[in-house]
């Protein structure tokens, strides 16, 4: 293993946070205290964390109705994030956005998205900004393999391409679209080949492997960087919870959610640390400990966060230019 223990335990502990808070979140959602739905993205950790950990503060991201750990794994502040899951004032967005519409322009991240293949227009603009301004950031979209058959991936896709834009798509197939089998929705095998239609590398990636991630996105930042153009990755792993939370999953079977489990991506980089001398048993407790402290303070905070006044509606409606 050629990188660094501190970087790899960083990116360790932060698949743990996203795992803890998503764990959190799920069960405090059950218990009637989050408004709204939430979707959970457990199993998929190495895809984000492993993707956003090759990003610098200032680079873009846009992400998905299944965006809390791809925010999570930019930086965001545990804190503020479930104030805003619970509809506080002391939340991202007021209160207002809700799981499905958090965003910290700080961090570049520039919003989860209600609507399936909503980002890819914005992330798409982003990275026209990035070339105009000639700055040296890079854009990221996040999407599933249901979006990837919306017409806004294409136009996206091709506009980025025949301009060079610096925007990396990540598509992470988790293999179904809502309820529906990618085998039956796509017209590909390999959601990655249809990159070779506009011009663009595509890029199959193990996306329960973190360490593969991070190999496949250092050199599509690299490319993006370098002024070469867009590139196209295709995370292939799965979410071990429903669509939703309450999905009853009659669409698959208990036998490949199993199956899927005992490829859990922090459990299999656990292993890979711990055969590296970089983990042991006991600073992976630390590790577990420390985060389970941090989301507690998150959790007390949004629970003595106020609730949005009535006339708080009225505000941030529109932007004085």
């Amino acid at each position: 293993m050629q990188e660094d223990a501190q970087t790899l335990l960083t990116v360790y502990r932060k698949m743990v946070t996203v795992r803890q808070f998503e764990t959190m979140a799920g069960e405090h959602f059950a218990a009637g205290e989050i408004p709204g739905f939430i979707h959970l993205s457990i199993g998929q950790e190495a895809s984000s964390v492993g993707v956003c950990s090759c990003l610098e503060t200032d680079d873009y991201v846009v992400t998905t109705h299944r965006g809390h750990g791809h925010m999570i794994a930019k930086g965001a502040d545990l804190k503020r994030m479930t104030a805003e899951l619970y509809g506080k004032k002391d939340g991202y967005c007021k209160g207002k956005g809700g799981s499905m519409h958090i965003a910290d322009f700080n961090i570049g991240f520039l919003g989860a998205n209600g609507v399936v293949a909503g980002g890819l227009p914005i992330i798409t603009g982003a990275g026209l900004s990035i070339k105009l301004r000639k700055t040296n950031q890079v854009a990221v979209a996040f999407f599933g393999d249901g979006a990837s058959n919306r017409g806004p991936v294409h136009e996206a896709m091709n506009m980025a391409a025949i301009w060079k834009l610096p925007v990396i798509f990540v598509v992470e197939n988790n293999r179904y679209a809502s309820t529906t089998p990618m085998e039956y929705a796509c017209s590909v095998g390999d959601l990655c080949t249809r990159a070779a239609g506009y011009g663009m590398p595509g890029e199959k990636v193990d996306g329960n492997d973190v360490l593969a991630v991070r190999h496949a996105m250092t050199a599509a930042v690299k490319r993006a960087r370098n002024g070469e153009g867009p590139t196209f990755l295709e995370n292939m792993t799965y979410r071990m919870k429903g669509h939703f939370e309450g999905d009853q999953q009659k669409y698959r079977t208990t036998q490949e959610i199993d199956t899927w489990r005992g490829k859990d991506p922090i459990v299999r980089f656990a292993r890979i640390l711990t055969d590296e001398g970089i983990l042991s048993d006991e600073k992976a407790d630390q590790i577990h400990t420390a985060v389970r402290a941090e989301l507690g303070e998150a959790l007390a905070f949004a629970h003595n966060s106020p609730l949005p006044e009535p006339e708080d509606a009225l505000t941030d409606v529109y932007c004085n230019m």
